[in-house]
């Protein structure tokens, strides 16, 4: 299996063995599997075939430093970290991450607790965030040998219709093709796998949210071991944690509400008024380290495979952050692809890559639902619309009584075991 790095370095690289001297001359790397993105779903792609002794480049558009400081999710699924363990890359994850056993509903002023271990046969999420899985995915390419290019410049995938797909940057200044055998889109919703599959090839499912999250992240004890949805008549709120020293809060707000708007004070403030509960809890307040709008929006493109290319993560669906299922899904589809193509190259069989987009979609959409359905009854509407208010509340309340209701948010919140 050819390895490839930088065609400069031909004396000094032990990646260059089987390149052909014209392919060099054209300064054309190849690979097994080029991985547009190095987010958490093409570095873990990357590194889950690597343990398959199967060949990749990875390429990224950003710098490596701002990758790993872009503050995103941090909630794992329990399949998510058994992956990250069991693949070797779980160290820091197993010593520093935050295990949850539950999570509070909170309602009328009251905190309810759903017990989530208890209610799965001992399954559970771990807080950490995917600017730390990203890190530890870096320290494993690195350790790899493996190449990885960040801060490349005009993506252009081609031929992937084909059985000679390529993929054609700049880096560096210089022209660079990259030749393999698939291409793996994991480069978001606005990278450049996407948009280069013909027009009417894909089936685009979408939907907006009439409000937004003001996220902050603040350097403050977690005043709680879980973490707290709450349900407000002035809107949702949703507290979190990073470390035991930073936590990550959540209000909701009208979509593109100018941050401006927005003093330290008057956030602490509105937390305090939406989260405080009559047992008297509340979050405490700190130093306000960042702060952003992110809108709210679910999207799935229907198939996630168009010939050679392969979509994964964010590149072919988005959901409302409210279930927690982003980063998860992302690993979910990468951990299919990559054994499908584990089987490719071991036997020549494509049955998992023809059946990736049905076993990939299946979870999107299963994703969508609890997500959707999470979303709209923690969000408050129009003020006018007090039926709706109301039967949220009757929905809280039997949702934190029933023991199947309970149960069936569980299952769906700690995650399903991965299949493909």
């Amino acid at each position: 299996m050819a390895r490839v790095s930088d065609p400069h370095n031909l004396k000094t690289s032990p990646l260059l063995t089987g390149l052909r001297l014209r392919d060099i001359l054209k300064k054309v790397l190849r690979t097994q599997v080029g991985i547009v993105g190095a987010g958490p779903a093409g570095l873990l792609l990357g590194h889950l075939l690597h343990l398959e002794g199967i060949d990749s480049i990875v390429i990224e558009n950003r710098s490596q430093e701002h990758v790993i400081d872009r503050v995103r999710a941090g909630v794992l699924e329990q399949n998510t970290v058994d992956l990250l363990v069991a693949s070797g890359v779980g160290k820091r994850l197993r010593a520093e991450g935050l295990r949850h056993e539950g999570i509070y509903l909170s309602f009328r002023g009251v905190r309810r607790r759903i017990d989530m271990a208890e209610l799965t046969g001992g399954r559970a999420i771990t807080v950490y965030g995917q600017n730390e899985v990203v890190r530890d995915l870096f320290a494993a390419r690195r350790a790899s040998g493996r190449p990885l290019f960040c801060e490349v410049q005009d993506v252009g995938l081609h031929d992937f219709e084909s059985g000679e797909p390529a993929i054609r940057v700049h880096h560096q200044g210089e022209q660079r093709d990259i030749a393999c055998d698939f291409i793996a889109g994991c480069d978001g919703f606005h990278g450049a796998s996407r948009p280069a599959i013909p027009g009417g090839a894909l089936q685009v499912y979408e939907k907006a949210y009439p409000f937004a999250w003001l996220g902050v992240l603040a350097e403050a004890a977690p005043t709680s071991s879980e973490l707290v949805y709450s349900h407000h008549q002035r809107g949702f709120a949703l507290f979190s944690m990073r470390s035991p020293t930073i936590t990550r809060l959540y209000l909701q707000c009208p979509p593109g509400e100018p941050l401006d708007q927005w003093s330290d004070a008057r956030i602490w403030q509105e937390l305090h008024t939406r989260l405080a509960s009559n047992d008297g809890w509340a979050p405490q307040p700190g130093r306000v380290l960042q702060k952003g709008v992110t809108g709210m929006r679910s999207f799935v493109a229907e198939p996630m495979r168009y010939g050679r290319l392969f979509l994964a993560g964010d590149a072919a669906h988005i959901v409302p952050p409210t279930g927690a299922k982003g980063l998860n899904l992302a690993a979910g589809d990468v951990w299919v692809l990559a054994r499908a193509l584990a089987e490719f190259y071991r036997s020549g069989s494509e049955r998992k890559l023809e059946q990736y987009s049905d076993t990939c979609l299946r979870r999107a959409w299963r994703a969508q639902r609890f997500s959707g359905w999470m979303t709209s009854m923690l969000h408050r509407g129009s003020p006018e619309r007090d039926f709706d208010y109301h039967r949220q509340l009757a929905e809280l309340e039997y949702v934190t009584t029933s023991r199947s209701a309970m149960q069936s948010l569980a299952e769906n919140y700690v995650g399903f075991p991965l299949v493909d």
